[in-house]
């Protein structure tokens, strides 16, 4: 169980890298999400539904890996940048901005920015909700922030 735990929350050990693991894993989500994305390979509404089993899971492994290694949102932990990324794949053809290069670019950008950032609600979530459901929390808030911003690209340019 520590290992599935281990593989999960790291995205297959992405959370392990030296030097920004979190911008790393959000590279790598993008990777792995935006040809399933672009391809149309499954519905949307199987998408979201992976999306929501995703995320199910990550409450639980979260949790067992804080208990395991006594941490609360350890850099390890990068699954959070997958649901991130994975949010806003959700919305891509409503966020979509000139071409998928531009847009794809856009993505990591804002999100990495608000991510880091963690503006109004994800910096009270951030230092108030010390379990699993907060480590996923202030992630999705930039998915939902560069969502915001690229759709308002769309609407008025």
């Amino acid at each position: 169980m520590k290992i599935l735990t281990n593989i999960f929350i790291s995205l297959f050990y992405s959370g392990y890298v030296k030097k920004w693991p979190g911008t790393f894993a959000s590279l790598l989500s993008i990777v792995l999400l935006f040809p399933i994305i672009k391809s149309n390979i499954i519905s949307i509404e199987i998408f979201i539904l992976v999306f929501i089993l995703i995320f199910i899971l990550s409450l639980f492994f979260i949790n067992k890996f804080s208990q395991l290694s006594k941490t609360h949102d350890s850099g390890i932990i990068v699954i959070d940048e997958f649901l991130g990324i994975y949010l806003i794949f959700i919305f891509y053809d409503f966020i979509y901005f000139i071409n998928s290069y531009l847009t794809i670019f856009l993505i990591f950008i804002l999100f990495r920015f608000f991510d880091i950032l963690k503006i109004f609600p994800a910096n009270i979530i951030d230092k108030r909700m010390k379990n699993s459901l907060g480590v996923l929390l202030d992630d999705l808030i930039a998915a939902v922030y560069t969502i915001t911003i690229l759709y308002l690209f769309n609407v008025y340019t």
